[in-house]
């Protein structure tokens, strides 16, 4: 990718960069003219500014970034990062961003800083610096077949090491420094996984499903729940949902239901963190009963309490319910 390329990633969908800044700068318009969703009070929103030497893995960085759950946006201008800020802290539909900076040029090194303390006063700030070993950006360079940025009529290693000085007050104000020497991009992945995993739960999902419309393709781990009392055969239950407090009063009065939440909910809590030690950023847990409608959405919704005390903030995702 050239250097005057962005691209934005969200939902596993990329876009060219022209169409994130003009959504980045129309967000940041849009202050004047409608209240955002999410006051400043409300607002639960982070950025990671990924930033390092040229060559260094920023990129990868970055989609292990958007592995973890992050809205990643590759070389966005520094001027613009305070915009895109705005835009985590206002759209309801984005908790937190990663955004790749270069700042390769003196002049932006300075105003890398004082966009940095500007920010920092609105919303969760974390910098992660990369950089690598002088002989193995020299020899990346060399395998890519690619100038350093920096390079001009100047051979690489002098450039990476000019780079190299220029950035140093980065480097010395950054959260995480990650050295991608000996890392192929799947352990690069799993060191950015461990730095912020910590901080940032696993992405969990409780998805409720009628086996009648298919299984889904991207659960991780099913519950089959039909050998509960289907309240589809109750006359005055039959046009509500599961999300209805007399179907949920219905589908909890039996003790098989009851003796299911207790074991299901020690099972998640006892494997949930063995996957995140292994890696796992985000997992699917699926619960079916035959139409989608009733019970599997109760034992959905209950799921996603419970497992909120433990401090997981699942997402809870109805299949087959549209309007839900």
């Amino acid at each position: 990718m050239s250097k005057s390329v962005s691209r934005t990633k969200k939902g596993g969908k990329t876009r060219v960069a022209s169409a994130a800044k003009s959504k980045t700068k129309s967000k940041a318009n849009a202050k004047v003219k409608k209240k955002s969703g999410r006051t400043t009070a409300q607002a639960t929103g982070e950025l990671v500014i990924v930033t390092g030497l040229s060559g260094s893995g920023k990129l990868s960085a970055l989609h292990a970034l958007e592995d973890l759950g992050y809205y990643g946006v590759y070389n966005l201008p520094i001027e613009l990062v305070s915009s895109f800020a705005d835009m985590v802290l206002e759209d309801n539909d984005i908790h937190s961003a990663a955004v790749v900076v270069d700042a390769n040029e003196s002049s932006r090194v300075d105003r890398f800083v004082d966009v940095l303390n500007m920010i920092r006063k609105r919303i969760p700030v974390r910098v992660m610096y990369i950089q690598a070993s002088d002989e193995t950006l020299v020899r990346r360079f060399s395998e890519s077949r690619r100038p350093h940025p920096a390079g001009g009529e100047r051979q690489v290693l002098q450039a990476i090491a000019e780079e190299k000085k220029m950035l140093e007050p980065l480097r010395g104000i950054a959260d995480f420094v990650v050295d991608t020497t000996k890392l192929n991009v799947q352990a690069l992945r799993a060191q950015v996984s461990q730095l912020l995993v910590r901080e940032k739960k696993l992405l969990l999902t409780i998805l409720s499903f009628g086996f009648k419309n298919g299984v889904p393709a991207d659960a991780d781990i099913m519950f089959d729940i039909r050998f509960l009392p289907n309240p589809q055969y109750r006359p005055e239950l039959q046009k509500h949902t599961g999300r209805d407090t007399k179907v949920a009063a219905y589908v909890k009065s039996f003790p098989q239901t009851r003796k299911f939440m207790k074991q299901a909910e020690e099972m998640l809590t006892f494997l949930l963190p063995h996957y995140m030690a292994e890696g796992k950023s985000y997992l699917t847990v699926a619960i079916g009963c035959t139409g989608g409608q009733h019970r599997s959405v109760f034992v959905a919704e209950e799921m996603r309490k419970r497992m909120a005390r433990h401090g997981y903030n699942a997402k809870l995702l109805h299949r087959d319910i549209p309007t839900l």
